[in-house]
């Protein structure tokens, strides 16, 4: 599973993980602002069809995090966790919900690694089932990763 054009590449290392890495062309300080102020995150989060609509950030650990995409028909999809480790500009570690589904939550990872001016992004997705991983992959994850990375170099663009 690799997004050639998009550069994203997936990778899925055991049963429960999903490995995505990504290189952004700016400095890892500005894609991490991206990942945890929600003025950023409301311009790239999700693909493009979709707003944003609830975008609540509480940075700090053990401080919560939820947002509610909405469709053009009015249909809404809502996600929260628990941020658990905070290290500004280098990683980021949170719980992932999917609020209709909140049996299969998952840990997120995030290492955000800088050389030369350009940053790669590894995120790591653990379940705690190979069920919950595979319906990740299956609910339209990666195109939905292409579209918010895309999203996310035009915003980057805009602020280097």
């Amino acid at each position: 599973m690799t997004g050639s054009q998009s550069g994203l590449t997936i990778t899925l290392p055991s049963d429960f993980e999903i490995v995505m890495t990504r290189e952004f062309h700016a400095p890892r300080r500005l894609i991490y602002e991206a990942f945890t102020q929600p003025e950023h995150l409301k311009r790239w989060w999700g693909p493009r069809y979709l707003e944003l609509a609830v975008c609540e950030v509480d940075l700090r650990v053990g401080g919560a995090w939820r947002f509610v995409q909405r469709a053009p028909d009015g249909q809404e999809f809502g996600f929260r966790g628990v941020y658990r480790e905070i290290a500004p500009p280098e990683r980021l570690v949170y719980t992932f919900i999917f609020e209709p589904m909140p049996e299969h939550d998952a840990v997120v990872t995030i290492v955000f690694e800088e050389r030369n001016g350009r940053t790669t992004l590894r995120q790591t997705t653990r379940h705690k089932t190979k069920f919950g991983r595979d319906g990740h992959l299956n609910a339209g994850m990666e195109e939905g990763v292409i579209d918010s990375y895309a999203r996310l170099d035009e915003l980057l663009a805009t602020l280097a």
